[in-house]
């Protein structure tokens, strides 16, 4: 296990969850699934969703219990979907709570348009002190989704000095996804690569 680099992410849908899971697995590290406790599924919460990220309203989110502190690990990386044009509301309140602790920062944005959504990484460098080291912006299902992830994952290799591992089929991945999907949306989960469940 990589104790160097952790990845903290936000996912509605499932997808961001699936791809900190193939990004997780691949740096051997592990990834923390962040709640608010609010129900957005269907329309409403979808609706809800983007009302929040216009707004840049916060909740109150799950606290991330790592092994070790934040400010420990050599990069912490940060997974959200874009909502609206701007981060997740549930990442922004994550950031604007624990932003300061974190050390070196790299991103990974999701979503479902063919824009780059470049402006979601300035963004999230509102709540650093330090702006971020590597960044990705992918859309699920796309044609470049493998290689612009594969890019990622090298630099952050190279910047943590680790060696990468091979991406798990999606199959894999998917049934981590699910695991963590399931967990009670009041509380952090661990998500961990090939973690079984019961």
């Amino acid at each position: 296990m990589n104790n160097d680099i952790v990845c903290i992410c936000y996912s509605r849908s499932g997808k961001t969850r699936q791809t900190m899971a193939e990004i997780a697995a691949a740096l051997d590290c592990e990834v923390y699934a962040l709640t608010d406790g609010v129900r957005r599924c269907g329309v409403m919460g979808w609706l809800r969703c983007g009302l929040d990220a216009m707004r840049k309203k916060t909740r109150a989110i799950s606290r991330v219990e790592t092994p070790r502190p934040l400010w420990e690990y050599k990069l912490v990386i940060l997974g959200t979907p874009v909502w609206a044009g701007r981060c997740s509301s549930v990442m922004r309140g994550f950031l604007k709570r624990r932003g300061y602790e974190l050390p070196d920062v790299a991103y990974v944005i999701t979503h479902g348009s063919d824009e780059p959504y470049r402006e979601v990484f300035e963004q999230m460098d509102l709540y650093l002190q330090e702006p971020h080291v590597a960044e990705v912006s992918l859309r699920p299902g796309s044609t470049g989704y493998i290689f612009w992830r594969d890019q990622f994952l090298m630099t952050c290799a190279e910047r943590t000095g680790c060696e990468l591992l091979p991406v798990p089929e999606e199959s894999e991945t998917a049934e981590t996804a699910e695991t963590a999907e399931t967990a009670e949306t009041a509380e952090t989960t661990r998500i961990a690569p090939n973690e079984e469940t019961e």
